[in-house]
């Protein structure tokens, strides 16, 4: 049996003793196991619109037609808790009981007739108390901690505004003397307790159910209004790790789902797996960790306590428990991982700027997972980048001989004056390409992706590669191990021929760190076509360039790539050593 802040029998208790009032279990010790009923009730968030009493109506009504039937202990309870409640009314001036609905209208009626004494047994069952450890919280409470920790924290007063911009669950470091941009001395310092913690104080201020932010005893928590807080301080947290904003659509499609799902199972407003479900499905994974880590939140459960610490698992104290699968980023064979949590995968720094000391700036490499993933990519593009060319518009030229496509009917009619037919002209989409560029965001400030770099394939498999991404120092993840995100990278085949296109002084006339990608592409693809993947196609100055190259540009819209693709393209992390690679996979899982 779990004993939580938000369990109303404990809420109970916690004012008597404040209050100095004395608290009597007037409740039956029985030696038979009483089940753990699943009554057919409405979602207890009705209380706060119907009102206490309409509420308690309805449940009368249910109980009369039959849909709720009492178990046979019952009876027996029922008599204990009048005989006990009539000896504390002949004490006592005042005495609030508190039960469950289901036996509130057998107590009260029993109260004007004598009750016998109840006959519990001699000897009850002993009863142990348990510390519950903090990983267990999100499988055994009966709301999830985030929002138990909500509840607690408006209980004793609202707390005071955190900074949003103070604190940040991404980590990052700052590196004195190395070739590495620094970070700036008034941003955002990772302490993920702390972040967690300003996430907390936000939820708890914003929570209330006429939107005002206060708390008391006479506001209660507005559960909807703090799922809507809860999911923005997860949205807010996926930005600062990941780069990539939740967009309208999908918070759209998000609470619709959510919704929905909620009202399948008979509730008014989603629980905790709900939200996860929501999240996982109509974002991604990622976005379903932040906001588990978030909802996992409960700031005063320790691992020691006086009482023994239990680690048990929801399958162990409920029943129809749920699972739900996270998967990382890139795909890998599955390995069993026993005893290990979701939310503890990383070995934890032993002192502060260890990972960062780890971090050395020389011999750069990456993850070969990522590259064997972009590597495909770009080979799907070189040979198949035809397939994606149908909104491109057909060539039309005057019949000669030939029908060729057939007859282009409307071009015919726009020049019937000419008194010609036009027809359409198959178009050569044939051959591989050789360069590929894929732009995901220009960077005109050059502030959002300040870091440069070009390296080199390490085998025949790989292709070099120039890039602008993320600076590598705002964001480790493990020792010597740092999350980037591209810009827009140029990959040119075969390698090892690649030379470092920025600081090339061939390349200074351009502008934009896009166009530098392009040319370079230009000079070094071997074969003529070069495919160019960005939000806008290129300018009539880089198409000039091209025919002076004998080359030609084939532009396709960042659209043809799925979000999923996008954000899977766009993460990667860069190693301080190929000894890093043994340990990377421990840190890159998220």
């Amino acid at each position: 049996m779990p004993v939580e802040p938000v369990d109303p029998f404990a809420e109970a208790a916690r004012l008597a003793r404040k209050q100095g009032i004395p608290v009597h279990l007037v409740d039956m010790h029985l030696e038979e196991a009483y089940p753990a009923f699943q009554d057919p009730v409405p979602d207890t968030a009705a209380v706060h619109t119907l009102g206490a009493r309409a509420f308690y109506e309805a449940f009368l009504a249910m109980m009369k037609a039959g849909r709720i039937d009492p178990h046979p202990l019952d009876i027996r309870r029922e008599q204990a808790m009048t005989s006990r409640l009539q000896a504390l009314v002949a004490k006592h001036d005042h005495v609030l009981f508190i039960a469950g609905m289901m036996h509130c209208r057998g107590v009260l009626d029993g109260l004007d007739r004598p009750q016998a004494t109840p006959m519990d047994t001699l000897k009850p069952t002993p009863v142990q108390l348990f510390h519950l450890h903090p990983d267990c919280l999100d499988e055994v409470m009966t709301s999830f901690p985030f929002l138990s920790a909500v509840y607690e924290t408006r209980r004793s007063g609202l707390p005071p505004e955190p900074d949003p911009d103070r604190f940040t669950v991404r980590r990052g470091f700052h590196i004195g003397g190395r070739p590495f941009r620094l970070l700036q001395k008034d941003g955002p310092v990772h302490d993920e307790k702390r972040a967690l913690e300003g996430s907390l104080a936000r939820v708890a201020r914003r929570a209330s159910r006429d939107g005002v932010d206060r708390a008391g005893p006479d506001v209660p928590l507005d559960r909807n209004r703090a799922h809507l807080h809860f999911v923005n301080e997860a949205v807010r947290h996926y930005r600062e790790e990941t780069g990539e904003a939740v967009r309208s659509w999908q918070k759209q499609v998000f609470w619709k789902f959510v919704r929905n799902y909620a009202f399948v199972e008979g509730r008014l407003l989603p629980d905790y797996y709900h939200l996860l479900c929501g999240a996982r499905n109509c974002v991604d994974d990622t976005f379903c960790f932040s906001m588990l880590r978030l909802g996992c939140f409960y700031p005063w459960q320790k691992e020691a306590a006086g009482a023994p610490t239990l680690r048990i698992s929801g399958e162990e104290v409920w029943l129809g428990t749920r699972k739900l699968t996270l998967r990382r980023w890139l795909p890998g064979k599955k390995r069993a991982r026993p005893g290990v949590s979701l939310l503890r995968r990383r070995t934890p720094e032993a002192f502060p700027g260890e990972w960062a000391a780890a971090f050395d700036g020389t011999a750069l490499c990456s993850y070969p997972p990522e590259d064997r993933v972009v590597e495909a990519y770009g080979e799907r593009l070189r040979k198949d980048w035809h397939r994606k060319l149908s909104d491109e518009p057909p060539l039309t030229e005057p019949f000669l001989c030939s029908l060729q496509e057939g007859i282009d009917m409307r071009e015919t009619l726009r020049r019937w004056p000419e008194g010609r037919i036009h027809i359409r002209v198959r178009q050569e989409r044939r051959g591989d390409a050789g360069s590929v560029v894929v732009i995901f965001e220009e960077d005109e400030g050059d502030t959002a992706y300040p870091y440069r770099m070009t390296w080199h394939g390490e085998h025949d498999q790989e292709s070099d590669m120039a890039f602008y991404a993320s600076a590598p120092e705002s964001h480790i993840v493990g020792p010597g191990i740092c999350r980037c995100v591209y810009g827009g990278f140029l990959m040119s085949y075969p390698p090892r021929r690649l030379f470092d296109v920025w600081r090339d002084p061939d390349y200074r006339v351009f502008g934009r760190k896009s166009e530098v990608l392009l040319a370079a592409a230009l000079e070094y693809s071997v074969e003529r076509r070069v495919v160019y993947v960005a939000s806008r196609p290129p300018r009539s100055f880089m198409r000039t360039l091209a025919e002076r190259l004998q080359r030609q540009i084939v532009y396709l819209p960042m659209a043809s790539l799925s979000p999923a693709r996008r954000r899977t393209l766009r993460v990667f992390h860069i190693l301080s050593g190929h000894d890093k690679r043994e340990i990377a996979g421990r840190y890159i899982l998220e």
